[in-house]
């Protein structure tokens, strides 16, 4: 069973100038333990797409189906949804006030009702696996970009999700530290976490992609494994978009 299936996602803003259609008819699906990474040039639709997903944007038309529920519906209760579905975006959106542990314990203990003591074993074993487990005292102002980013995958991981959701997570980082955060996501997709992510690092994409995207004016315009994607385009527009870039 698919864990993430979107289905003929169009997502439209109104403009000063008109509609905008930032999604087209986009169908994309993500299977159990599988990480799929969409590409394209900014401006494509690749983030807004994503944000559907999790609820952050309104669809126009089409469905988005998590485990079989339906996103898109109205009924659908989509803080439940956010709960099993974590998202790290391209800002580490951190609490400036609290401590990295505060930050990973918090939802833990709000929404998952976990008892503080679990919740800091917890979040002390996530430190440790993002290789930040001496920072646990610190606040995020005490820490550069990458570590700030692996401590925000940590407090997605906090909450056990089903499925994670990356949103050009290294796009913000000084190309130093783009390495730590992706070694970090290279292992999540080694243990078989579903991912679903839209990079630039295409590097990252040809070692941990089953499957790459890529999206062009809102549309997905060609899908197929990375060997194939990188070496093999068969859309005129994927080539040229490749051709520019690597």
């Amino acid at each position: 069973m698919a864990k993430i299936e979107i289905k003929n996602l169009s997502k439209d803003y109104d403009t000063p100038s008109g509609v905008l259609h930032a999604v087209r008819n986009a169908s994309v699906t993500v299977n159990d333990g599988e990480v799929v990474v969409i590409i394209g040039p900014s401006g494509s639709g690749k983030s807004t797409l994503l944000r559907c997903v999790n609820g952050l944007e309104k669809a126009t038309g089409g469905h988005i189906l998590i485990d079989g529920i339906d996103v898109t519906d109205p009924a659908t209760d989509i803080r439940s949804i956010r709960e099993e579905v974590g998202m790290v975006f391209q800002s580490f959106n951190l609490f400036p006030h609290l401590t990295v542990l505060e930050n990973i314990t918090l939802a833990p203990m709000k929404v998952r009702r976990m008892a503080r003591k679990d919740a800091e074993e917890l979040a002390l074993t996530l430190l440790k696996r993002v290789g930040l487990e001496e920072k646990a005292g610190v606040h995020p102002t005490q820490l550069s970009g990458g570590q700030q980013q692996r401590v925000a995958i940590a407090r997605s991981l906090a909450m056990r999700p089903k499925a994670m959701l990356f949103d050009e997570p290294t796009s913000a980082l000084d190309p130093e530290m783009i390495k730590e955060v992706l070694d970090v996501m290279l292992d999540l997709a080694k243990e078989g976490m579903t991912m679903l992510l839209v990079t630039h690092e295409m590097g990252f994409a040809k070692a941990a992609a089953d499957k790459v995207i890529f999206m062009d004016n809102g549309e997905v315009i060609e899908s197929s494994s990375p060997d194939e994607m990188f070496t093999d385009p068969k859309n005129e527009r994927t080539k040229d978009f490749l051709n520019h870039i690597l």
